[in-house]
């Protein structure tokens, strides 16, 4: 590492720990100029035996991944990367909702910077933009089980904080400096992430995922014109919110609800 490098690092981490109040989660961390998957990082330390909490930031991931193996853009220095490690002791089929949780912490903490964000099941924040809503952050959670025995959880979380441009198949992303038309520290934009997920993650692992799914459900993009394949074809409707499982809930023209508990949902946005 260089010396503008370290110091670079130092600095982050000075203006992170600065705005951190959590009593774990974020403790300790790591930031790292550059690797390829921040979540490949965190599950390498989980499988040593690291404990609850740790974190990894890059700057840059040269593999970053997010839902159903796409890539992550990320240009260097310009976005907010992050995974965290996460042991919960619950059987393996109440994790799922995880993901909903971290998009409603992080939902919660761009509030606070002045955004109005909307969460897009099951894993994206929106903000609006030209054209309609535009993705600013997306969430992946992989889980490593031996049959109903979670072994760890790895949140990965990608925010677009001061990129200024992106790629032309990327035309429905946003960030943060484009929406506030200033550019952001995200040092403490991550140390208030962590402050707004701890308390819910304790919340959720001790008395379940009805309040995540409620506050999940204030700021989800509800009303939207969506489809998905299920086994008898394509089934077009508008969201209604998730339920007590996590399941989308879709409701037809022809009145009929249907529950979506994976696979792909295509949101249909104006022209």
């Amino acid at each position: 590492m260089t010396s503008s490098s370290a110091d670079s690092d130092a600095s982050f981490a000075a203006r992170f720990t600065a705005a951190l109040r959590t009593t774990r989660l974020g403790r300790p961390f790591e930031h790292l100029p550059t690797c390829g998957s921040t979540n490949d990082e965190v599950a390498a330390r989980a499988t040593a035996g690291a404990g609850e909490g740790v974190l990894i930031v890059a700057d840059e991931q040269t593999k970053g991944r997010g839902r159903r193996g796409r890539s992550w853009h990320s240009r260097p220095g310009e976005n907010l990367t992050f995974s965290l490690l996460l042991r919960p002791a619950l059987p393996a089929r109440n994790v799922a909702p995880l993901t909903l949780l971290a998009g409603a912490a992080l939902a919660a903490t761009l509030l606070q910077f002045g955004l109005a964000p909307k969460l897009k099941w099951p894993n994206d924040v929106l903000l609006d933009g030209a054209g309609g809503p535009r993705k600013v952050a997306g969430i992946l959670t992989e889980m490593s089980s031996e049959g109903e025995r979670v072994r760890h959880v790895v949140l990965g979380i990608g925010i677009n904080v001061n990129a200024d441009a992106f790629p032309d198949d990327l035309a429905r992303a946003t960030s943060i400096r484009l929406a506030l038309g200033t550019s952001l520290d995200p040092a403490p934009l991550l140390a208030s992430f962590l402050n707004a997920f701890e308390p819910r993650y304790d919340a959720f692992v001790s008395h379940g995922p009805a309040a995540t799914l409620h506050e999940w459900n204030r700021y989800a993009l509800l009303g939207q014109p969506c489809w998905t394949d299920q086994s008898s074809g394509r089934v077009d409707g508008v969201a209604e919110g998730v339920d007590a499982s996590g399941a989308l809930q879709i409701r037809t023209s022809a009145g009929k609800a249907i529950s979506v508990h994976g696979g792909e949902v295509n949101w249909l946005w104006p022209r």
